[in-house]
């Protein structure tokens, strides 16, 4: 059983940064994809980035040039680089961790966009 804990929301002005961390209680080297999601209240959760076990990344194409997700296999830990953020990037961000056959999540960060 793996558990996911994720860090790193908090308020933040439009324009800014933020790093949000998922680390996990157990190794994440043969995981083979993670992914960030992002959910607001009334609409239903999309991923914004993924890497692959291989090291391919995607993103959805309103933060692509923004967001960069990486992965610590060291430090059993996924991240996500929220930089030039935006009112519409507010909501609770959340990571999913898949080994083998099964998925593992997080709880959830929130994170909120405002001036």
């Amino acid at each position: 059983q793996v558990q996911l804990v994720e860090s790193g929301g908090g308020l933040v002005q439009p324009g800014g940064s933020l790093r949000l961390s998922c680390a996990a209680s157990g190794s994440i080297s043969g995981a083979t994809i993670m992914r960030w999601y992002h959910q607001v209240p009334g609409k239903q959760r999309e991923v914004v980035a993924s890497i692959t076990f291989s090291g391919t990344i995607d993103y959805t194409d309103s933060v692509k040039g923004r967001f960069t997700i990486s992965r610590d296999n060291a430090q059993n830990t996924v991240y996500l680089q929220m930089n030039s953020l935006k009112p519409e990037d507010t909501g609770v961000y959340s990571c999913y961790v898949q080994i083998l056959f099964t998925g593992y999540w997080g709880q959830g960060t929130q994170v909120t966009v405002s001036s």
